[in-house]
């Protein structure tokens, strides 16, 4: 039996109107089938709003029937309402930039109902900041608060490091929870369901962004089904933009949503902290054969020359675009190829007051926000015949979705190739 507080009883009545009401129904059928008995409040959220190639299916441009029916996964069409003010909501990755689309190859028709949507949702609360790293914006539950999000490698990111409670509900239970500030008390959000169950060792490179890439995808593929790792030694002190790193190519390979890391991490000040009352754990070893083993797969071996370079999976912060400037040094890119940085809207406008935007610009790197190729489809990417990617989740999917070769490599092994006009030379 669900057991709801009297704010809760009231919206479900409709009190609170019938968008919220819908919602909390919604959350309340995901619970049943969860087998959770309460809800949580939940604090943050973010959504998976704007045009995304996949609502196309409906052959509508109507956004409350698109809502309706892909969201609130609804026949009876609901106009939109005021999303919960008590859980902060913004934006993740969008189907376009926010600012441009003929250097993307992307549709005119596409980029106006992009904004036109990410309008509708911004008019009832949710804020526009087109980010898949919202960490970086100031998006930040605290320890203990509950959130709920649309990015993989966010789950981890906030469980992990923040030591806030969620779990990786999916597109449309967190457009429930931001619109009724509700999420089934289950998974995640329960203290005793948070401790790992397996230990990994590291014995291979850990210095780098590259490396922290290759960890993550690697764990990834060695985690068992339901395990929930902690990182117990061998490794060298990661930074933020490592852990970024880490946790996107993680949320690739496996469906991990939280990675304890002894004394780095708030629930791992050590392992037997980490480990709760699980015992006799198993425990991998990342070695240096497993590292150059993803690299060779991720990594097309033939070497020839480059066409692309997209750099940013996920989202540049503005340390990584200062760090670009660094490489660059003045040195333009090969006029053959092209070259896309990504990162949230936010960044962009510290990077074009920082000069950074500028000098990129004037070398032949475009910078991009709110998207990525992944998620704008292989459209953006008609007629490319090579590309790379300082992102091992970008290189992992995308060499599968398109006939062209795929490069990965670190940031400046993607920038001296851009210079240089070919990989691997």
């Amino acid at each position: 039996m669900m057991k709801l507080t009297n704010e809760e009883q009231r919206m479900l009545n409709g009190e609170m109107g019938a968008f919220k009401q819908k919602a909390l129904e919604k959350i309340i059928d995901y619970a049943n089938v969860l087998g959770a008995d309460e809800l949580c409040e939940v604090k943050k959220s973010t959504v998976y709003f704007g045009a995304h190639p996949y609502l196309d299916v409906l052959g509508t441009e109507d956004y409350d029937e698109i809502f309706s029916t892909m969201m609130l996964c609804s026949d009876t069409v609901y106009e939109l309402e005021d999303f919960s003010h008590d859980c902060f909501s913004q934006t993740c990755a969008a189907g376009c930039d926010f600012y441009k689309y003929k250097s993307l190859n992307m549709d005119e028709n596409l980029f106006n109902r992009n904004r036109s949507y990410l309008s509708d949702t911004s008019k009832k609360g949710v804020s526009v900041a087109g980010s898949c790293t919202p960490y970086l914006t100031g998006w930040i539950p605290l320890s203990g608060e509950h959130f709920t999000t649309t990015e993989s490698s966010n789950v981890i990111m906030a469980n992990s490091i923040f030591g806030a409670y969620g779990n990786a509900d999916g597109l449309e239970a967190s457009a429930w929870s931001a619109i009724c500030g509700r999420t089934p008390k289950w998974g995640l959000h329960v203290k005793e369901n948070r401790y790992a169950n397996c230990i990994f060792e590291i014995d291979c490179p850990s210095e780098t962004e590259k490396d922290w890439d290759i960890i993550g995808y690697v764990m990834g593929k060695k985690l068992p089904p339901q395990g929930q790792p902690v990182i117990s030694r061998g490794f060298k002190q990661p930074d933020i933009v490592k852990l970024k790193q880490c946790f996107a190519s993680l949320a690739t390979t496996s469906g991990c949503e939280i990675c304890h890391i002894v004394g780095i991490t708030p629930e791992a000040p050590d392992l037997e902290t980490a480990l709760g009352n699980n015992t006799n754990c198993e425990v991998y070893k990342i070695t240096e054969e497993d590292y150059n083993e993803a690299i060779e797969f991720l990594s097309n071996k033939e070497g020839g020359s480059l066409e692309l370079v997209s750099l940013g999976c996920p989202h540049y912060s503005l340390e990584e675009i200062r760090d670009t400037v660094e490489i660059l040094n003045g040195r333009k890119i090969d006029k053959n190829v092209s070259v896309w940085l990504w990162t949230d809207i936010s960044t962009q406008a510290m990077s074009d007051a920082s000069g950074y935007t500028e000098i990129l610009q004037d070398a032949g790197i475009e910078i991009f926000n709110s998207s990525c190729p992944m998620v704008m489809g292989r459209g953006c990417l008609d007629g490319i015949k090579s590309i790379a990617f300082d992102g091992a989740k970008q290189a992992h999917y995308l060499q599968s979705e398109i006939d062209a070769k795929v490069f990965y490599g670190s940031r400046k092994e993607c920038l001296e190739a851009a210079i240089n006009g070919r990989w691997g030379e």
